[in-house]
């Protein structure tokens, strides 16, 4: 009996030393397994390729309307949106160049009041995007190839609704021509400044206008089947209309003296005379156009006048020989 228990003692020794010899080295392999970090850093460090950045938006003229089929033209501006998609956002250089604050001739000279009123108010400034579809590029030469780059005219809009509406507006795809409406600027009624198309850009603010001046009547013929518009050599401001002003009648309550003074001291940074300044009632062929409605000429032009001109806002496009020209 006794030698009976010796052997199965014996016997069951070797059996749990047989099992925790086959077991141990799994469990060795197993914590060491368990110590590695899954998210610890790889040794080898992994080099990312560079990304191509897309060039920014040409400042460059079109050399003419393209007067190919309505479908050809639309494929043209499909590309082209999807370039200017691709090329980023706008900064704040491409809408209002600060290091050209050289004062310009405007029949005044520059005086040290003007250069104090310009440092004592300075607007608040946005950046915002527009849909491609709702601008377009300047043009060298009109559809039928005659000389399209006249001199700079600034012309004067509202809302006739909020700033927010009327940006949804422009940020909205629109294929079609008819559709397509955009500002350059925009002026909400707390003074802010909203940047929406580069001033070397054509914004579709006045489809069919003409501007009488010194020069005599001005319009540049962009399309084949719609009236020549100022749109080729205008600068377009638009000022929010006040809450009362989502009417089609002719007055309302008027605008801000904040907005006064941020269009003031805008206008003066294009360096356009006064006399090439006007309204979107002046230039509107229609006569259906009334706006700036309630606007106050005196109130704009005497802060106009306290501001020092300069060419910070350039409102011409580069012409494509003189760009490729440069280094």
């Amino acid at each position: 009996m006794n030698r009976r228990l010796l052997t199965t003692a014996i016997t069951a020794m070797l059996c749990l030393m047989t099992f925790v010899l086959v077991v141990s080295p799994g469990r060795t392999q197993s914590t060491v397994a368990q110590s590695i970090d899954p998210l610890a850093p790889s040794i080898t460090p992994v080099v990312k390729p560079a990304t191509p950045q897309p060039e920014p938006a040409s400042m460059a003229c079109a050399l003419q309307p393209d007067k190919g089929s309505v479908k050809a033209r639309t494929q043209a501006m499909l590309k082209r949106r999807a370039q200017l998609l691709a090329s980023g956002s706008f900064g704040l250089s491409r809408f209002r160049q600060a290091s050209k604050m050289a004062a310009v001739q405007t029949g005044d000279k520059p005086t040290l009041e003007m250069a104090q009123a310009d440092v004592g108010y300075v607007p608040r400034e946005q950046i915002a995007f527009v849909d491609p579809t709702n601008y377009g590029d300047r043009f060298l030469n009109d559809i039928n190839g005659n000389p399209a780059n006249l001199e700079p005219l600034l012309v004067l809009h509202e809302t006739v609704g909020s700033a927010s509406s009327a940006l949804n507006l422009f940020q909205a795809f629109h294929r079609h021509d008819d559709d397509q409406v955009s500002y350059h600027t925009l002026v909400k009624r707390d003074g802010t400044i909203v940047y929406l198309v580069p001033p070397d850009k054509r914004a579709f603010g006045a489809g069919n206008s003409v501007f009488v001046g010194a020069n005599g009547a001005e319009a540049v013929k962009t399309s084949r089947t719609f009236p020549g518009s100022v749109n080729n050599f205008a600068y377009h401001i638009s000022l929010e209309t006040p809450y009362d002003g989502s009417h089609n009648g002719y007055t309302h309550s008027g605008y801000t003296q904040t907005q006064y003074k941020s269009l003031a001291w805008l206008a003066a940074k294009t360096g356009v005379a006064d006399e090439r300044i006007t309204t979107h009632k002046g230039v509107d062929r229609s006569r259906s156009r009334i706006d700036p409605r309630s606007f106050s000429d005196t109130t704009f032009f005497a802060l106009l006048r306290s501001q020092p001109r300069t060419a910070e806002i350039a409102i011409r496009c580069t012409n494509p020989s003189e760009a490729a020209a440069q280094p």
